[in-house]
Parts: C-alpha cells; structure tokens; sequence
C-alpha cells in the first residue's frame, strides 16, 4: 500500500470515529444541559470535583460510543444468525429452547439488575425482613436474580411462540397487566416496589440487543411474518413477567 492510501484509509477512519464521537455527545448532551441547568440555576453551586466530572463525562461518552459499535458488529448479527439458523432448522424445540436460554442467560449477567438485586437485599436486612448478614443477603439477592432470569426465559419463549404462532400481541399484553395487577392485592408490600422496578433493569444493555435481533430475524424469515409487526414485542414481555414472577418470589419469602 503507497503512502498516499496509507494516509486517506487513517484519514478517513478517523473521520469516522470522530462522527461516532460526535453522536454519542449528542445523545448524552439532554443529560449535560439538564444537570447544568439546575446546578447553576437552580443550585446556584460550583459542581464539585470538577475535573473528575469532566474526566469522567468523556469516559462515558467513549464507553457509549464503544457500546454501540460492538452492538451493530456483535450482538445485533449474533441474534439475527441464530434466528435465521434455528428457524431454516425446522426444530420449534430447540428454537425455543435457544429463546428461554438467550433470555435467562443475557439476563443473569444483566449489571443493572445484579446492582439492584444487591441493593435490595441490603434494605431489605436494615428493614429486618431477612436476616442479617452477608449469606442472607446473598441468598436473597441471587434468588431474586434467578427469579427475574427465569422469568424473562419464560418471556422470550412467549414472544417467540406469537411470532410463530402469529397471535396478536396487544391481547397478550392487556392479559399479563391484569395479572399483574391481581398480583399486586395479595403480594407483601414490601416486595411490590422491588416487582415493579424488575421489569425495567431487564431491559438493559444486555438484554435488548439480543432479544431485539432474535425477533426481527426470526420474523424475517417466516413466511407471512413482518419485521416491524411481528417482529418486536419481546422486549415488552421481558418486562411484563418479571413483575409477576417477582411477586411470586416475595410471596414464598415474605408470605
């Protein structure tokens, strides 16, 4: 390769890192305006420890950009490839086996849900409602984690059996919000709030993307199945069960 290429191919690999770069800030940039705004308005304070904020402002807007790259060249193929290699298999038992074990594994490793797992084991033990106690708490914390996995497993599995089977998915919805809300009358009040909040750490930066890709590949490739219809709708499971299954666990612990 001449100098010359050798020059316009770092030119424009640049170019493209620093348009990532750029996209990243943008996305962020709602979140910087808005904590300035209330500490120079509102607060009227210097931000303390500046110059960790700022350090750490560019760790994330790196860590972001990192993030999506790895999303479009990694996970989005991996879930598409696996639809598309299971579905043209023509076995509904490992397809679905493959759905509840893509959704109980991406969501064991899911950190926002490890994080509140933790946290709500430690209130839960000031609150003496489980001993304490670091075995307690970890007891508490990794049952709570499976509970939430195994759910979302289930959910997937769901979400892959409409998508065959074609079924609306509003009328699944509507069911599992009712469900959630009888629920909700006879779980221990203290585990309602910790329900709720489960359904949102599920659908974090592990989870999404995979289940995302296995939907629209697999709706991709059955016949008479939009992507954009059929498609997505998983991760609106993976959020749904969690609540049910959730109170189901504070139900044996705390019933």
């Amino acid at each position: 390769m001449s100098s010359k290429s050798a020059k316009y191919s770092t030119s424009v690999i640049l170019r493209a890192i620093a348009t990532k770069l750029w996209t990243s800030f943008k996305d962020l940039l709602p979140i910087i305006l808005v904590i300035a705004f209330f500490q120079a308005v509102v607060l009227q304070q210097p931000l303390p420890n500046l110059g960790d904020v700022v350090f750490g402002g560019i760790l994330v807007v790196l860590g972001l950009t990192l993030f999506i790259q790895g999303l479009e060249m990694g996970l989005f193929p991996i879930g598409e490839n696996m639809a598309h290699a299971l579905a043209r298999k023509g076995s509904i038992f490992w397809l679905l086996t493959f759905a509840f074990s893509l959704g109980f594994a991406t969501t064991v490793a899911e950190p926002a849900l490890i994080a509140v797992s933790a946290e709500a084991a430690s209130i839960a033990a000031q609150g003496n409602l489980i001993a304490p106690g670091a075995e307690s708490m970890s007891s508490y914390a990794l049952g709570l984690r499976m509970s939430v996995a195994f759910s979302v497993g289930i959910a997937i599995l769901i979400g892959v059996l409409r998508i065959l089977k074609g079924w609306p998915v509003h009328y699944l919805i509507i069911g599992g919000y009712i469900i959630v809300m009888l629920m909700t009358l006879v779980a221990p009040k203290e585990i309602v709030g910790i329900a709720y909040d489960a359904g949102g750490v599920t659908t974090s930066t592990v989870t999404v993307p995979l289940v995302a890709a296995l939907g629209v590949g697999l709706a991709s490739i059955i016949k008479g199945r939009s992507p954009l219809l059929d498609g997505f709708g998983l991760i609106a499971f993976a959020s749904l069960l969690p609540m049910i299954f959730v109170m189901g666990y504070g139900l044996i612990v705390f019933g």
